[in-house]
């Protein structure tokens, strides 16, 4: 059997994890990163993965399992690879997502070595997500339970970094997960999951972003043609498929549309202006490379629907994904996932090219269905952390 360090959030989704591990016989070992100390007038969301609390509550379930347990701190590696980036991503424009820039920076490279330096064979996490060995090497698959998958929050991860990593839950739903840990009275069992950004008190990243030291910079709010519509208060307040707060007073509903930092402007336009077919991806990562033919399922955020679509990469970094049918409000700074069937493929963080709305590649014709066509490397290629499109919230993974 392994050893095996767990990365334990205080949630009930690791709690689970590490019992099953230890019930398969595993040598298991409990850690919390201490991910965000904040400054008094900066404190992190109670409950949450980054507060105090959250220390408490995975000691506690440590001691009633009978594994030892240790506090990473992790707190400037946080700070530098995913707070700094997500304040200057809101300052450039653009619209982060926080959960995948730990996922990459910190939680499967940091939590990783540290691992290693244990002895540990493997890392585990409370992650909604599948690893799966194939005749071309390790996948990341989607979870039992699909209403809970993460492998979105994951696409990041590389082949090394899946060979390392064990996911206990991706076979569950969570509704079993709950039961299990009601079962064990674990103290965690009916512990809500976060639905907020961890660092982010009361889900208010504008505060947060005035607090961190941004300022409002006031600017003009402009149709697509370039009319002054009003002024808006600075571009961080506003997100792509924004229609609250835009104080503009118009016959039919406005959304923003795209926001220009070079020019301090909001750009806004109706509803079905937010539509579109073509995304242009940057910053990528694949483990399987698809030729330009093979249909494959778009995710443009978290909690949106896979979408059928095809992908052309245009340059070292760069990408054009083509949808068969339109998608709504694709945002700068968020991922665009790429699957085919169940199984990540890949993906790149979303551009603005889109916005200009003329074609960048033709139509595919022929295109062929299923994984009969994907052109699979040896080894892991990379071709080279969103939030509140349509005033939604998305669901933080509980790991």
């Amino acid at each position: 059997m392994a050893r095996v360090l767990v990365g334990m959030s205080g949630g009930v989704d690791s709690a689970v994890a590490a019992y099953l591990l230890q019930q398969a016989g595993h040598e298991v070992i409990g850690a919390t990163m201490r991910l965000w100390i904040a400054d008094d007038e900066l404190e992190p969301v109670p409950g949450g993965c980054c507060a105090l609390t959250a220390v408490e509550d995975a000691r506690q379930v440590a001691m009633k399992l009978g594994i030892p347990h240790y506090v990473l701190n992790y707190r400037e590696v946080f700070r530098a690879c995913v707070v700094k980036p997500f304040i200057s991503e809101y300052q450039a424009g653009q619209t982060p997502n926080p959960c995948i820039a730990c996922n990459s920076r910190v939680r499967f490279t940091h939590f990783l070595q540290q691992a290693r330096s244990l002895e540990c064979d493997f890392i585990a996490t409370g992650h909604y997500a599948q690893i799966e060995r194939q005749s071309c090497g390790l996948r990341l698959k989607k979870a039992v339970d699909r209403r809970k998958d993460q492998t979105y929050m994951l696409f990041r991860m590389t082949e090394a970094e899946l060979s390392s990593t064990l996911f206990p839950l991706g076979g569950l739903e969570k509704s079993e997960v709950r039961r299990i840990a009601s079962r064990l009275d674990l103290s965690v069992a009916d512990k809500p999951d976060s639905q907020e950004i961890c660092f982010v008190p009361d889900n208010d990243y504008r505060s947060f972003l005035r607090r961190a030291g941004v300022r409002d910079a006031p600017g003009s709010i402009i149709d697509e043609s370039g009319r002054i519509l009003g002024t808006h208060t600075g571009i961080f307040n506003y997100t792509v498929g924004q229609r609250k707060g835009l104080g503009l007073t118009s016959p039919v509903p406005l959304y923003v549309l795209t926001i220009d930092a070079e020019k301090n402007h909001v750009v806004v336009g109706e509803s079905d202006r937010l539509m579109r077919r073509e995304v242009v991806i940057a910053d990528l990562h694949f483990l399987e490379v698809p030729s330009p033919a093979t249909m494959l399922m778009g995710k443009v955020r978290y909690s949106a629907q896979d979408t059928p679509c095809t992908l052309a990469v245009i340059g070292a970094d760069q990408a054009v994904v083509r949808f068969v049918g339109p998608v709504r409000g694709p945002t700068p700074g968020q991922s665009l996932v790429l699957y085919c069937g169940d199984y990540v493929v890949g993906g790149g963080r979303i551009r603005g090219d889109f916005l200009t709305g003329r074609s960048i590649i033709p139509l595919v014709e022929n295109v062929v269905l299923g994984e009969e066509n994907m052109i699979v490397p040896d080894e892991p290629v990379s071709l080279n952390g969103e939030r509140g499109v349509n005033d939604e919230t998305d669901a933080m993974p509980d790991v």
